[in-house]
C-alpha cells in the first residue's frame, strides 16, 4: 500500500497480514506511517495504491460506514465520542441495526423498533459490565479518566459486532493499574473469537498482549515476528528502540 500527501511518501509499500484470533502488533517511530495505514484501512483516507482484504472481500476505498457494517472497526489515538452523553447513552449510539434511526421505521413499524432497542440496551448493559463500566454507565463521558476513556472506546467499537478491530494507542495516557486492566480485558476478548491489530509505543505493552509484531520505518515494513526476537534485531534497535548497551535493557 501507498499513500502520499502533497509529494510526501507516508506509506511506500507497506505489506501486512493479521491473523484471526490473535494481536497483532504495529510498531514503529513517530512518523513511520502507522496511522495512516489505519486510516487507509479503516476508509478514512484512500489509499493511492494497494489493496485491502478483509474476511475475502476487498474493502479497497469504502466508506468508514460500510466498512463497519462488515465487521471492521477502529479507535483513535485521541478518545472521541459525545462528552456530554452518558456511557449507557455512548454504548446506544454505536449499535448496528438500529430501524429508529429511519423516520418511517420510528413512526410507522414501531415495535421492530423498539424491539430492536430493547436488545441494545441489553447488549449495552452486558458490555459495560464486562469493561467494568456498570458504576460510571450514567456519568458524562467527559467526567471519565483516561483509561475509563479508553475501555468506553472499546465498548463503542464492540456494540458493532466487530470481527477486527484497529486500536491506535490504547493505553496512552493510562495510569499502570488500568493499562494492566485493559489489557486483560482485550486477551480475553480475543480469547472469545475478536481479532485484533494494535498500535502502541508502550513496549511493555507489546511485550504482553501480542501474538505477533510488524514493525514500520519510513512507511515500509522493516521487519516482523515474534517481539522477542525483534527487541535483538539491531535494524529495530536502530530505528525504533535506541541502540542498547550491552547488558541495558531497555
Amino acid at each position: 500500500m501507498t499513500r502520499s500527501f502533497f509529494g510526501v511518501h507516508a506509506l511506500s509499500g507497506v505489506d501486512l497480514r493479521v491473523e484471526a484470533q490473535r494481536i497483532t502488533g504495529l510498531i514503529g517511530p513517530n512518523g513511520a506511517g502507522k496511522t495512516t495505514l489505519f486510516n487507509c484501512i479503516s476508509g478514512v483516507v484512500p489509499p493511492d495504491s494497494g489493496t485491502v482484504l478483509f474476511d475475502g472481500r476487498d474493502i479497497t476505498g469504502w466508506r468508514p460506514d460500510r466498512i463497519a457494517t462488515v465487521g471492521l472497526a477502529r479507535t483513535f489515538q485521541i478518545a472521541r465520542g459525545f462528552p456530554r452523553l452518558s456511557v449507557y447513552e455512548n454504548l446506544l449510539l454505536f449499535g448496528d441495526g438500529q430501524p429508529g434511526e429511519r423516520v418511517s421505521a420510528a413512526v410507522l413499524h414501531r415495535a421492530p423498533a423498539l424491539r430492536r432497542e430493547s436488545l441494545l440496551i441489553e447488549r449495552a448493559a452486558a458490555i459495560a459490565q464486562r469493561l467494568n463500566l456498570t458504576r460510571v454507565l450514567n456519568d458524562p463521558a467527559g467526567s471519565l479518566s483516561g483509561g475509563q476513556k479508553k475501555l468506553l472506546e472499546i465498548g463503542r467499537v464492540l456494540m458493532a459486532r466487530p470481527k477486527l478491530i484497529l486500536l491506535d494507542e490504547l493505553v496512552a495516557g493510562v495510569n499502570p493499574s488500568l493499562t494492566r486492566e485493559i489489557a486483560d480485558h482485550l486477551r480475553a476478548l480475543v480469547d472469545d473469537g475478536l481479532s485484533v491489530l494494535l498500535i502502541e509505543h508502550h513496549m511493555d505493552t507489546i511485550a504482553q498482549l501480542c501474538d505477533h509484531v510488524v514493525v514500520l520505518a519510513e512507511g515500509r515494513n522493516l521487519a516482523e515476528g515474534s517481539f522477542d526476537a525483534l527487541s535483538r534485531n539491531e535494524a529495530v534497535q536502530e530505528a525504533y528502540m535506541g541502540r542498547r548497551q550491552p547488558g541495558v535493557r531497555q
